[in-house]
């Protein structure tokens, strides 16, 4: 039997940019204990959602979009919410990260935006923008939801990453009602709670854990 092998820094030559990433990534934990006597101001919480949507997405559409949470109140309110796991009422701030499944009616902004940075040309950007428009307005509802639920994945990834980077821990969270978070929050209909990231200082470390060995789930050039 091969044995998984334990979470811990990867041996690497790199320089030192590069281990300074690779700290960072061996470094995230999903902390669930935190102290709730630290405070993010919401400037540094901005920077982390700014860098975090460097993530790409389908078309560029960015479908994600953040409701943040740090009201001591309203994060009570979401404890029984969320199963009562304590973190989402000990944690500096909760992100809920939602998807747009009208995300399409922001093409003309975005594409407009790298048409007057120079990175395509106006009639470039305004056949994506009626591509796009067209493509993503006629797609079956479960569809544009995978799309959707995708592209949260994958910012949601980079708003832990950074935030590690900055010095804070998270655990990304799918156990609550999400009906519930829509009802609390009267969010329309348009936009998809995903997942709740909970972001603040650890009081209690994230406890290690074990990968698969590397030969188990690589196949090259087929499986």
């Amino acid at each position: 039997m091969t044995n998984p092998q334990i979470d811990s820094p990867v041996k690497v030559q790199t320089n030192e940019k590069d281990a300074l990433f690779f700290d960072v990534l061996n470094e995230r934990r999903s902390v669930r204990k935190y102290d709730s006597s630290a405070v993010i101001s919401e400037q540094e919480l901005r920077e982390i959602l700014d860098i975090a949507t460097k993530a790409p997405s389908s078309s560029n559409l960015q479908p994600w979009r953040f409701l943040v949470v740090t009201d001591p109140e309203l994060k009570q309110k979401l404890l029984p919410i969320a199963n009562n796991q304590q973190q989402v009422a000990e944690a500096s701030a909760i992100i809920i990260v939602l998807g747009d499944l009208e995300m399409y009616g922001l093409a003309d902004k975005i594409y407009g935006a790298s048409a007057a940075a120079g990175y395509m040309t106006e009639e470039v950007a305004n056949n994506f923008i009626a591509n796009s428009t067209r493509l993503y307005s006629s797609l079956p509802a479960e569809r544009l939801k995978e799309i959707v639920v995708f592209d949260t994945g994958l910012v949601a990834m980079q708003i832990m990453l950074t935030a590690r980077a900055k010095g804070y821990d998270t655990v990304p969270m799918g156990g609550y009602n999400r009906d519930l978070v829509r009802e609390m929050f009267q969010i329309p209909d348009r936009y998809l709670p995903t997942l709740m990231l909970p972001v603040g200082k650890a009081s209690a470390p994230g406890h290690p854990t074990t990968r698969l060995p590397l030969d188990d789930i690589l196949f090259m050039n087929g499986l």
